[in-house]
Parts: structure tokens; C-alpha cells; sequence
């Protein structure tokens, strides 16, 4: 009997790809959305009829409707990201897919969590807020409940790059800093995979990165190459990064902040980091140890996706 995932989320890159991957090794999947009638990116509307895709309502801010989805369809397993806007970093949203009958969770964590999660300050944004998940996932479902994906800087993040591209100046924070550019495909990937088939070892965090690391310098030279393009670069301060950030950006002041700070701390720290943070080389091979599959280059990506760097 095939088992049954619930995807949170899939009109997102990484969801919609472990939805197709967990129907292309034999689960039955169910897309739970806030608007069921938004189309899914790479699934196109003869295929999720083909394999049998089933729509629910669901928003993960509102543990009401997460029970409902998951009871109705009695998913086993369950893909989830970071809600942000509740109060109590997802325990109720948690504990309405234990009770549904949920048996494991996929959570699509952060490379920056680690170490004692308990001590990571609010402060750092990205790392908090799902370590709080993280733990609350620890207590609702126990350490054999949950798998937590800790994926690397999204190859998708250098779309950041879009507008000085197009005008002829990009400018940078931190040209040297190391950036691994994983795939969101190929995120999705891994995540299916362990949906479908159970988790593969006692690991229940999975460390993912691209294939190779890069400064932020070389990422940008790859997709003028492919793009013919040729652009000034032009290495900012950290008050300038902190405009460009929330003007051009868009993100909140906190936010922001934590960018900033976090990247001056990868100023010399040397080869084995990204963004700052420590990594271990192994881990670079993790898509394809999960997966089955090698992961996917930038370069490979860039060239998939040149579309989206021109307006």
C-alpha cells in the first residue's frame, strides 16, 4: 500500500519538487494550500491528474485547518517549512498534525542551525526561528518523529543580482565570502525522497549544499558568463550593504541586521564556511548520498534559468 505524504507549501520551489519526487517513487501525495487553485511550478495540470495529486485547503498558521487536511486525507508524513506569525514558533500547528496522525516530519530547516539550539538568540533571525521549530519539534514528535533538511545559500538567492545586471553595477558585501548556491530542485529532492521512503539512517539532520563553494565574487562572474554580460562590480560597506538590503531587498530592519553582521563575521574565515558559518566538506556530497542523485551545478542552474535574470 502506497503511503500517503502531505506536501505544506507546494507552489515553493523546494515543496513543489518533493511532491513530484514522492509521487515518482510511489506515495500518494496530497498539496495542502492556502489557495488550492494556484498553479504548482513544474506540475502541470494533465500530470497532477495523471498521478493522482489531491489539493486540500491548509495554512500552517492555523493548526485548525492543518488537522482537518491531514485527518481527511490520513497522510502519514509530513512536509513543513517555518511559518512565520505564530506566537508559539508552530507547537500547536505541531501538534494538530500528531494528533491527525502524522508519524514523521519533514521540515525544511536552516545550514545556520547548529550546535546547542537552546543557545541561538533571537538576534539571529534565520537560525532562531527554526531552531525554536526544530526543538518544538523534538518535544511534540521525539527524535525518531522528525528529519529537519538543513540546506545551504539557495542558488536562487542571486537573483539579488538581477537589477545590477540589467543596469551594468552590481554592487557586494563581502566580494571573498563563500556561498555553496544549492539547487532548490534539488533540495525538494532529498526531501521526497526521505518522505517517500522513510529516513535512510539515524541522521535526523541533513546537512545539503551545492556541489561546490564559491565566493559571492566568482557566483556573479558565472552568470554574466552566461548571460554575455559583463558587468562594474563594486564592493560595499556594511552601511551600504545595510541599504541595499531593506531598499532594494526588501527585508525587515532585524533582518537586515543579522545579514550584515553575519557576513562580516565569514571576513576571514577562511574555506570551510558559508555565509559564516562552519560546514563540513562531507556534506557537499549529501544530495546525492539522500537523493540517489548528483546535485546540480550553478553553473548547470544559471543556464536553466537565464530567463529569470532578464526582465
Amino acid at each position: 500500500m502506497a503511503r500517503t505524504v502531505i506536501i505544506f507549501g507546494p507552489t515553493g520551489a523546494v515543496g513543489s519538487a518533493a511532491a513530484r519526487t514522492a509521487s515518482a517513487l510511489g506515495a500518494t501525495v496530497i498539496l495542502a494550500m492556502r489557495d488550492t487553485e494556484k498553479p504548482i511550478p513544474g506540475l502541470s495540470a494533465s500530470d497532477e491528474k495523471a498521478n493522482a495529486f489531491t489539493r486540500v485547503h491548509a495554512d500552517l498558521t492555523k493548526s485548525d485547518t492543518v488537522h482537518n487536511a491531514v485527518l481527511t486525507t490520513q497522510a502519514t508524513h509530513a512536509f513543513i517549512y517555518v511559518a512565520f506569525g505564530t506566537a508559539d514558533n508552530m507547537k500547536a500547528t505541531l501538534h494538530a498534525l500528531q494528533s491527525a496522525g502524522i508519524e514523521l516530519v519533514v521540515f525544511l530547516s536552516s545550514f545556520t542551525v547548529g550546535g546547542d539550539l537552546a543557545a541561538i538568540q533571537p538576534t539571529d533571525m534565520i537560525p532562531y526561528a527554526h531552531a525554536q521549530v526544530e526543538m518544538n519539534l523534538l518535544e511534540v514528535f521525539g527524535e525518531k518523529g522528525f528529519v529537519a533538511v538543513r540546506p545551504g545559500t539557495f542558488a536562487s538567492n542571486t537573483l539579488q543580482y538581477k537589477r545590477g545586471l540589467e543596469q551594468g553595477v552590481i554592487k557586494i558585501f563581502g566580494l571573498d565570502m563563500t556561498v555553496d548556491c544549492i539547487v532548490p530542485e534539488d533540495i525538494g529532492r532529498v526531501c521526497g525522497t526521505v518522505l517517500a521512503k522513510g529516513p535512510q539512517d539515524d541522521q535526523r539532520a541533513i546537512y545539503l549544499y551545492g556541489p561546490k563553494l564559491m565566493s559571492q565574487l566568482e557566483a556573479v562572474k558565472i552568470i554574466g558568463n552566461a548571460l554575455g554580460r559583463d558587468p562594474k562590480i563594486e564592493e560595499c560597506d556594511a552601511q551600504g550593504a545595510y541599504k541595499l538590503f531593506v531598499a532594494e531587498g526588501g527585508f525587515p530592519a532585524p533582518i537586515a541586521e543579522y545579514m550584515v553582521r553575519q557576513t562580516q563575521k565569514a571576513f576571514g574565515a577562511g574555506e570551510d564556511q558559508v555565509f559564516g558559518y562552519k560546514i563540513d566538506r562531507e556534506h557537499l556530497g549529501n544530495v546525492e548520498k539522500y537523493s540517489g542523485k548528483k546535485s546540480t551545478t550553478f553553473q548547470e542552474w544559471v543556464e536553466q534559468e537565464k530567463g529569470m535574470f532578464v526582465s
